[in-house]
């Protein structure tokens, strides 16, 4: 089986990595009143957010949880030891619905796991999303992995509008991908 087929194996799993934050994370209540409950919507799923710890910084336009950091959404677990959700204000006037907060960047360092449904797995020691591109770029020995086939290098992008991803080796590492053969029925 080639390196295509591989990637269609896998396609499903990377489309969607760390997207429980796609779209506004903050609509009409303030970031405190959100976060303090520590759940969050995604499209129509809720996501919850645990941690040791909490800080919200509006000056800086950031909330960061820290130890023990798990977001959970119903069809997919993300572990890591710090998380920074970065936001901006959005709207102007008086209408309370223009109003509220968007998020610019989602920043999860240590450790970073990503568990979906599906059984596939990401790790990385850096994982960050950017929500206008919805781009995914894992930093730090990240990998990829559905079943037994995974991909690992330096970088690892997903594109996710794209519905494209590219694994980039550096200096010290190469690109690698293991795809194991399936038995197939005839």
């Amino acid at each position: 089986m080639g390196i295509l087929k591989f990637a269609e194996r896998i396609r499903f799993f990377l489309a969607v990595p760390l997207l429980f934050l796609g779209g506004s994370l903050l609509s009409s209540a303030t970031a405190a009143d959100i976060l303090q409950k520590k759940t969050v919507t995604s499209g129509d799923l809720p996501v919850v957010i645990r941690s040791n710890s909490l800080e919200i910084d509006n000056k800086k336009g950031v909330v960061i949880f820290t130890g023990s950091v798990e977001a959970e959404r119903e069809d997919m677990l993300i572990r890591c030891q710090r998380m920074f959700v970065y936001y901006e204000e959005k709207g102007q006037g008086k209408n309370p619905e223009n109003k509220g907060f968007k998020i610019d960047r989602i920043v999860a360092k240590g450790d970073v796991k990503i568990d979906r449904s599906d059984g596939g797995t990401a790790t990385a020691e850096e994982a960050v999303y950017y929500e206008e591109e919805e781009k995914l770029v894992l930093h730090g020995k990240p990998m990829v992995k559905q079943g037994e086939d995974f991909v690992e290098g330096s970088v690892i992008t997903l594109f996710l509008k794209e519905d494209r991803s590219v694994v980039e080796g550096g200096s010290d590492r190469k690109v690698r991908a293991v795809i194991s053969p399936k038995n197939r029925k005839r």
